[in-house]
C-alpha cells in the first residue's frame, strides 16, 4: 500500500524507504520549518518592539494587534507545509465574518479560540520547534560533510584511499541518519496536527452543533406559537360559544326541571374546561409575553403565585423572543417548585441585562435541600436553559435559602 505520511514510510522495508522521496521530503520539511520559525520570530520581535516604541500613538496598538493575529498567517503556511510529510489536508477553522470590512474581520478573529491557539503554536515554533528543526538538519549535514570531506583537509600527506573510505562511511552513515531525522519530522508533524488539526475540526463541529441547536430552538418556538394561536382562535372560541349557548339555555329552562339541572352541570363543566384551556394556552405561550414583553409577563406571574413574590426587574423594552420565552418559563417553573416543595413564606425574582447577558435569579426563604436528581422540574429547567445557550447555578443548603441563578445570552 502506498504510504500517505512519513510515519507510514518509516514502516516500509529499508530498500523501499531509502529509495522513496519521503526522507528528502522530511529533510525539506525540517529545513523550511527552521527558516520559517526564525523569520517569524524576527517579524514578531519587530512588531512588538515597534508597538512598544509607538505605544503613545495609534500605530503602536496596530503593531501589537498584528502580532496577536500573526498566528493566523503562520498556521495557514503550516497547513500547506504539512503536506510535505503528510497527505492529510487540515481545514481552516475560521468562520466568515458576518459583515464585510477589516474591522468586522479583526473583531471576528479576536473572539475565535482558534486564533489564540494558532498564536500559541506560533510562539512555540519560534522559541523551540524551529531551533530543534534546524539543529537536526544542521547535525545531519555536518556529520555527512565531516565524514565525506574531512579526510581531504586533514593534511596534504593523506593517503589516497582515506578520502574514498571517508566518503563511503559518510554516505552510509548519512543514509542511516535519515531514519532518526525522518522520525523527528513525523513527530514534528504530529505536534502540528495535535495543535492545529483535530481541535480545529472539533471547533467546526461544535459550531455546527450550536447552530443546529439554535435552529431547533427557533423552530420549536415557532411551532409552540402556532399551537397557541390554534388553541386560542379555534378550540377556545368554540368552547366559549358552547358555554354561552348553555348559559342561555339555562336561563330559558325552569329552575326545578330535570333538564335545567343537566344543563347547569354542563354549563359549569364547560366553564371549567374553558378555564383549564386558558391556563393551557398561557402555559404554551402567554399572550402577555408576546404583546408586552418579559417585564409585564414576570409581574403577572408574580401576581398569580400562591405566595408573596417580590419583583426587581431592570430590563430593556424587549429582548429576543426565544430569550424572553426561556426566562419566562424558568421563573414559572422555579416559582412552581417553591410553592410545591419549599414551604417558603416569600420569594424574590431579580432580572437584569448586563454585557449582552440576561441574568435571572429566583430566591425563596424555604427549607432548602433542593436536588435536581429527585425530580424532573429542575432538570427540565436546566435542559431548557442549555438549549438556549445559557447556564444554571443552584444553591440550596438544608435550612435554606434556595437560589436559582440563570444566565442567558441575549445578543444585545
Amino acid at each position: 500500500m502506498r504510504p500517505r505520511s512519513v510515519m507510514d514510510a518509516l514502516r516500509l522495508p529499508p530498500r523501499r524507504f531509502l529509495t522513496s522521496r519521503w526522507p528528502w521530503r522530511a529533510l525539506l520539511y525540517l529545513a523550511s520549518g527552521g527558516l520559517l520559525g526564525i523569520a517569524t520570530g524576527l517579524v514578531l520581535l519587530g512588531l512588538l518592539v515597534g508597538g512598544a516604541a509607538l505605544t503613545l500613538c495609534v500605530i503602536g496598538l496596530a503593531g501589537f494587534l498584528a502580532a496577536a493575529l500573526s498566528g493566523i498567517v503562520v498556521a495557514r503556511i503550516e497547513r500547506r507545509r504539512l503536506r510535505l510529510v503528510d497527505d492529510v489536508r487540515l481545514s481552516d477553522p475560521h468562520r466568515r465574518p458576518d459583515r464585510p470590512g477589516l474591522r468586522a474581520w479583526v473583531t471576528t478573529r479576536l473572539w475565535e479560540p482558534a486564533t489564540w491557539r494558532e498564536l500559541g503554536y506560533t510562539m512555540l515554533m519560534c522559541t523551540a520547534l524551529c531551533w530543534l528543526d534546524g539543529m537536526v538538519v544542521a547535525l545531519w549535514l555536518y556529520i555527512v560533510g565531516a565524514l565525506v570531506g574531512g579526510p581531504i583537509y586533514i593534511n596534504d600527506d593523506t593517503p589516497r584511499a582515506l578520502p574514498i573510505l571517508g566518503a563511503f562511511f559518510g554516505i552510509a552513515f548519512g543514509i542511516l541518519l535519515l531514519y532518526p531525522m525522518t522520525a523527528w519530522a513525523a513527530a514534528r508533524a504530529a505536534i502540528t496536527q495535535a495543535v492545529l488539526g483535530p481541535r480545529m475540526e472539533l471547533d467546526a463541529e461544535l459550531t455546527e452543533v450550536a447552530r443546529s441547536r439554535a435552529r431547533l430552538v427557533d423552530a420549536f418556538e415557532v411551532e409552540r406559537r402556532r399551537i397557541e394561536r390554534d388553541l386560542h382562535d379555534g378550540a377556545q372560541q368554540r368552547l366559549l360559544a358552547l358555554s354561552m349557548q348553555l348559559g342561555l339555555a339555562r336561563l330559558e329552562l325552569p329552575a326545578d326541571s330535570p333538564a335545567a339541572r343537566s344543563v347547569a352541570q354542563a354549563h359549569d363543566l364547560a366553564k371549567e374546561a374553558l378555564g383549564e384551556l386558558r391556563e393551557l394556552i398561557r402555559g404554551v405561550h402567554p399572550k402577555i409575553l408576546s404583546d408586552r414583553g418579559l417585564h409585564a409577563a414576570l409581574r403577572e406571574v408574580a401576581d398569580r403565585a400562591p405566595l408573596p413574590v417580590e419583583v426587581d426587574l431592570a430590563l430593556p423594552e424587549r429582548l429576543p423572543g426565544a430569550v424572553e420565552a426561556c426566562a419566562y418559563f424558568v421563573v414559572v417553573e422555579a416559582l412552581a417548585n417553591v410553592a410545591k416543595h419549599s414551604a417558603a413564606a416569600r420569594a424574590r425574582v431579580v432580572a437584569s441585562v448586563s454585557a449582552g447577558r440576561l441574568t435571572v435569579q429566583v430566591r425563596d426563604d424555604g427549607r432548602g435541600g433542593a436536588d435536581p436528581a429527585r425530580g424532573s422540574g429542575l432538570s427540565g429547567l436546566a435542559d431548557r436553559v442549555a438549549a438556549a445557550g445559557g447556564t444554571v447555578a443552584l444553591a440550596s443548603p438544608v435550612g435554606g435559602p434556595t437560589v436559582v441563578h440563570v444566565e442567558l445570552p441575549c445578543g444585545l
